[in-house]
């Protein structure tokens, strides 16, 4: 079965988001593998900071319904689609890796190239998988944040998922 890595992300009413986002992957996904979460500054525009975080999953659903499922999700939790790529949003799940493929998927490239471009992705992947292997890289997530320059600031949060 392959083993997924997800990316939440979130910067209105963080918490019922974040919570929320979790509860529902976990409930048509199965149970999940879940980092720390981190509070950054939004990045690319003016905005309230996010709260990030990096879900594993293990999966019999096909790439392309996985990708389906997330955003099915995300309209449900109330994400508003504009024509900016960077703007605030209620949550953002993105399937960063799904086992080792390494393919375009429903117009999605996997792995995603927010693992090595965003530190608010990299730093919890790395905290939950940090010996994995990046699956075009080969190298593990660990020595890819240790490699990661610049670091930005990111203050871990203490979070519960329990409402």
């Amino acid at each position: 079965m392959p083993r997924i890595r997800v990316s939440l992300g979130s910067n209105i009413e963080r918490e019922a988001h974040i919570r929320a986002a979790v509860t529902e992957l976990e409930r048509h996904l199965g149970p999940a593998r879940i980092s720390p979460v981190y509070e950054t500054d939004a990045e690319g525009f003016e905005g309230p900071a996010f709260y990030n975080l990096v879900t594993g999953h293990e999966t019999e659903l096909p790439a392309e319904a996985v990708i389906k499922l997330f955003r099915q999700l995300e309209d449900e939790l109330g994400r508003v689609r504009g024509d900016d790529r960077f703007d605030s949003r209620t949550i953002d799940i993105d399937l960063l890796t799904y086992g080792d493929m390494v393919a375009e998927v429903a117009g999605k490239k996997l792995p995603r190239d927010d693992i090595t471009d965003y530190a608010f992705v990299l730093k919890p992947l790395c905290d939950l998988a940090p010996d994995e292997l990046h699956p075009v890289l080969q190298k593990s997530y660990h020595q890819m944040w240790e490699e990661f320059e610049p670091k930005p600031r990111m203050r871990k949060v203490e979070f519960s998922f329990q409402s």
